[in-house]
């Protein structure tokens, strides 16, 4: 059974405390607004996924309760910065399951202000579900008091300068790229537009990335309501149903830790596998996608995943974004809503927002920044600890 999103929706990303309002807020503006795009109601509805990281248990019920009080199935879910797309993936099992015909897939974060983790020992990390990841970086880079998260990043990104020549100069121009297309984007948390010189003489976070390389703190919300084939055709949705070709998710295996590299610890084999598994079941590859919205949490993820995804050979992902391959113009559009380092990096919505932006592309309604005839799209989320999701998506010809 093929299932298909038909309704996407989110609130814009912004600062914590930007807006004086509750997570419920959130998921009630972005869970309506998909809703009311696929011209649907909250009583279509028969199963309901959310994601977050950062509220207790059964807030996700407190969330959807404020779309409609119908008695669904309510599934609270949690992976880290793949928290979202993991909700999606719920969402598309229950409907080719057989299990719900509609499925409402929701994602949210409300976070507090600074840097995710401080690293200066007022927490306590040896019992962290990522422990095994930061004593691999610890074990090589030693461990400092700066962002663990970034630590981690700004250590696999070391290792590939001195591995491949990778530059600081093509860690910052993602950072740029994405920062020109988020200055197109309504929903972005930054807009403003930096050089390259700008951002590599921006504060460092932990060398060699600096704040602009950097994803920052969020609060926002995103949806999606995933159909079978069957209610897309009797509610008379074929027209904008953009379908689920293929979907997978991967977790850490022993590769992720023996070589004793931060480049494999910060999950570029699980990406390597979930994109392998998807390219597989659907029977093409990255050459036949048009864009792409990936994990830049921080600028080198960004490279990394270029590899992982098979953009192009081990080491050379430096001289791609350098070459304008990824940006408009280019052979990819990657990450056209500026990405986790512009649009912004709520946990549990971030997956579904990428869902969001790639699903107004393949319908032709991304206004300024749409990515002319994008037919295929891809996603890539991933969360530490680990999993990593990638979604296959495809429009209907325009």
């Amino acid at each position: 059974m093929t299932s298909y999103v038909v309704g996407v929706g989110m609130t814009r990303f912004e600062k914590p405390e930007t807006r004086q309002w509750q997570y419920w807020d959130m998921v009630r503006e972005a869970g309506n607004a998909a809703l009311a795009d696929a011209g649907l109601t909250y009583s279509d509805v028969e199963q309901v996924p959310v994601g977050y990281c950062f509220q207790p248990s059964t807030a996700g019920q407190r969330a959807a309760y404020e779309l409609g009080l119908t008695g669904v199935p309510v599934y609270n879910v949690n992976n880290n910065c793949a928290t979202g797309s993991t909700a999606l993936m719920l969402a598309r099992q229950f409907v080719e399951g057989g299990a719900g015909d509609c499925v409402l897939a929701l994602g949210f974060e409300k976070m507090r202000k600074g840097s995710l983790g401080s690293g200066t020992g007022g927490e306590d990390l040896a019992a962290s579900p990522v422990a095994r990841h930061y004593g691999i970086m610890a074990a090589r880079h030693g461990f400092e008091k700066a962002p663990p998260t970034a630590q981690l990043f700004g250590a696999a990104a070391r290792e590939h300068m001195e591995l491949h020549g990778t530059t600081a100069a093509q860690l910052a121009a993602v950072a740029a790229k994405n920062h020109r297309h988020s200055a197109h984007n309504p929903y972005a948390q930054f807009r403003d537009v930096y050089e390259v010189d700008e951002i590599l003489a921006a504060p460092t976070v932990h060398r060699p990335l600096t704040r602009l390389q950097c994803s920052p703190t969020s609060d926002g919300a995103a949806a999606a309501v995933v159909v079978s084939e069957r209610f897309a055709r009797r509610r008379g949705l074929t027209d904008r149903a953009v379908e689920i070709v293929a979907q997978a998710m991967a977790t850490d295996t022993e590769e992720s830790f023996a070589s004793g590299s931060c480049i494999d610890v910060v999950g570029q084999p699980v990406s390597r596998e979930a994109a392998r598994q998807v390219y597989e079941r659907a029977g093409c590859g990255i050459e036949d996608v048009d864009v792409v919205e990936l994990h830049d949490c921080f600028s080198v993820n960004e490279l990394l995943t270029y590899e992982a995804l098979g953009m192009c050979a081990p080491g050379e992902s430096g001289k791609l974004v350098e070459s304008g391959a990824t940006t408009y113009g280019g052979r990819w559009v990657v990450n056209p809503s500026g990405g986790l380092i512009s649009k912004g990096h709520p946990l549990g919505a971030t997956g579904l927002a990428q869902i969001a932006e790639l699903a107004w592309h393949l319908r032709g309604e991304a206004g300024p920044r749409q990515v002319e005839n994008a037919r295929t799209a891809l996603a890539h989320n991933i969360g530490l600890g680990g999993a990593a999701v990638v979604t296959l998506l495809r429009g209907r010809p325009r």
